[in-house]
């Protein structure tokens, strides 16, 4: 499996890449974002099945980088920085990272996570097709599976991989609640448990990008359910 490291510290890196050479990784260390941003942006490709991504970087924030990788790129992201506080986490899950870890780490768990986000990378490559399906339309809201977009009321709304599937989700059937079970095996190809938090910003993420709060509701204990267009009159 090849990896990307983006880490500006040598020690920390060459620890990294010591442990994980050992457990059958490639790694390519990246020591800045510019240089991460060469080794995954400029044809599109994906030469690497996850990227670890310290947010400390000498010429930018690991954030920007972040958002750099996912305008260009499906690549599974965990972001791995001391950065403990919520809403760096929060901020960091919008920008379309699929894991946040905090240092110090346990190496066991970190190895766990990295297995964990390319199993996701995998499952969902050959689920890509479904958004070859046609458009859906719901509330004012142009979703074109093919092309990957939104628009509302002819605006683009830019989304990341996975608001994108969550919405295209809760779609296909208006009204129809969606287990959080369900959402997790759709959207992230993994289990539920622990995962709360997560679905909860995406959510509230795609509430806030598309401008519409009250377009996704919450069904206590059960899941979430796209409010269907309330008929005139």
């Amino acid at each position: 499996m090849r990896l990307l490291l983006v880490e500006d510290d040598e020690r920390v890196a060459a620890a990294l890449v010591a442990v994980l050479g050992r457990h059958g990784f490639q790694v390519r260390h990246a020591r800045s974002g510019h240089e991460a941003l060469d080794a995954l942006v400029p044809d599109g490709s994906d030469p690497y099945r996850v990227v670890l991504l310290d947010l400390g970087l000498p010429d930018r924030d690991g954030f920007e980088v972040c958002s750099r990788i996912r305008a260009h790129s499906g690549v599974p992201v965990i972001m791995v920085t001391a950065r403990a506080d919520i809403r760096s986490r929060i901020h960091g899950l919008n920008l379309g990272a699929d894991d946040y870890v905090t240092k110090p780490y346990d190496m066991g768990e970190l190895l766990a996570r990295i297995h964990a986000v390319a199993r996701r990378g995998l499952a969902a490559e050959p689920a890509e097709p479904v958004s070859q399906a046609g458009p859906l339309e719901a509330r004012g809201i142009l979703i074109d599976r093919e092309r990957r977009r939104v628009s509302v009321q002819g605006r683009d709304v830019p989304l990341t991989r996975k608001e994108f599937d969550l919405l295209a989700l809760l779609a296909q059937s208006p009204g129809v609640v969606y287990r959080r079970e369900q959402i997790f095996s759709e959207v992230w190809r993994s289990g539920w448990e622990g995962n709360g938090r997560t679905l909860e910003v995406h959510i509230g993420s795609l509430r806030t990008k598309l401008a519409l709060p009250g377009l996704v509701e919450a069904v206590r204990g059960v899941g979430y359910r796209l409010i269907p267009e309330q008929p005139a009159g």
